[in-house]
Formats: C-alpha cells, sequence, structure tokens
C-alpha cells in the first residue's frame, strides 16, 4: 500500500498540522512516511499545502506532480489540485471553502461540511481532525489508534487534555463525509 496525499487550504486552517499528524501517525505504526510542507509569506492568509506519502514499502522520492488523493479546503487549492489527482483517485473537500463545486468523471468526489461540524461543536480548533477522520474514513492509510499515540507523543503535555476532544472531532469527520452524487 502506498498514497500519495495532497492537503491544501488557506494558512490557519491547520494544514500543515494535518499533514504531520498524518505522517507521525505513520510512523507510529511503522510504515514509510514522507511530510513536505509548501508554504510562503502567505502562511497566514494565503494558500499552503503538504504533500504526504504514507507507504509499507521504502518512498523513492517526496516530490510529487500528481496524487491519489487531493485534500482541498478552498477555492484557489481546488483549481489547482484537481487537475492533479490520479484517475481513480479521491478528492475531499470542505463545501464552506468552495465557492465553484468540483467535477470530474474519473475519480471519486467527497464532500465534508466540517466548518459546520466545528461550529456545531464550538471549537474551530478541531476543524483539520474532522476533515482527517473523513480522509481516514475514505482512505484509511492509518488507524485512529495511530493518530492517538502520535496526538500523546507530538503534543506538549499541557495538551492531552485536548486529545479526547480531538479523537471526538475524527470520529465526527468519519460520519459526516459524503460521497457527491
Amino acid at each position: 500500500m502506498k498514497k500519495e496525499i495532497i492537503i491544501s487550504g488557506f494558512g490557519g486552517q491547520g494544514v500543515l498540522s494535518m499533514g504531520k499528524i498524518l505522517a507521525y501517525s505513520g510512523l507510529m505504526e511503522d510504515k514509510e512516511v514522507t511530510w513536505m510542507p509548501a508554504y510562503g509569506p502567505e502562511q497566514r492568509g494565503g494558500t499552503a499545502n503538504v504533500t504526504v506519502i504514507v507507504s509499507d514499502d521504502q518512498i523513492s522520492s517526496p516530490i510529487l506532480s500528481s496524487f491519489d488523493v487531493a485534500v482541498v479546503l478552498n477555492q484557489p487549492s481546488l483549481d489547482k489540485f484537481l487537475p492533479k489527482i490520479k484517475s481513480g483517485g479521491i478528492l475531499i473537500y470542505d463545501s464552506y471553502g468552495i465557492i465553484n463545486p468540483p467535477s470530474r468523471e474519473d475519480i471519486s468526489i467527497y464532500r465534508i461540511d466540517a466548518m459546520d461540524k466545528a461550529a456545531e461543536l464550538k471549537n474551530a480548533k478541531v476543524f483539520n481532525m474532522i476533515v482527517l477522520g473523513g480522509l481516514l474514513k475514505v482512505c484509511p492509510v492509518i488507524s485512529h489508534d495511530g493518530v492517538e499515540k502520535a496526538l500523546y507523543k507530538t503534543l506538549p503535555e499541557r495538551h492531552h487534555g485536548l486529545i479526547p476532544l480531538n479523537m471526538q472531532a475524527l470520529k465526527e469527520g468519519a460520519e459526516i463525509i459524503q460521497l457527491q452524487a
């Protein structure tokens, strides 16, 4: 198993954190991983993206020109990465940040209303964990247990009290993701 994933959105949406959690979770499950962030001076409010590869075998290069899975959280990201999804791949998008819904016949397109769910949970900071939960539902490259272990390992101890909320957000994301008709 090898999945090449791009996650992209505005700076501040937790894009890089989501990729880091995904990569670290893969490490916790003894998988080969790469994590390659891309952002510039637009880090706060412009687009940011991260490429994550999770594999059972060695990874030859972290540099990709096409992806198995794209998670896009705003219109500029959708416009940029929709053509770069491999035929048979997966697109996941949050409806809140998309003006023109995506359409392609050769990929599976999933919508996740993560911003709405985060508002319902009264915590905007779990937005990225909701999206990650949706991703792991349709592309289970790592387990929820791996995510929990990674959170305990990477978060400062003073934030460990937030891990149950993050794990709940992960479950919520798995429940609300929908295949676009």
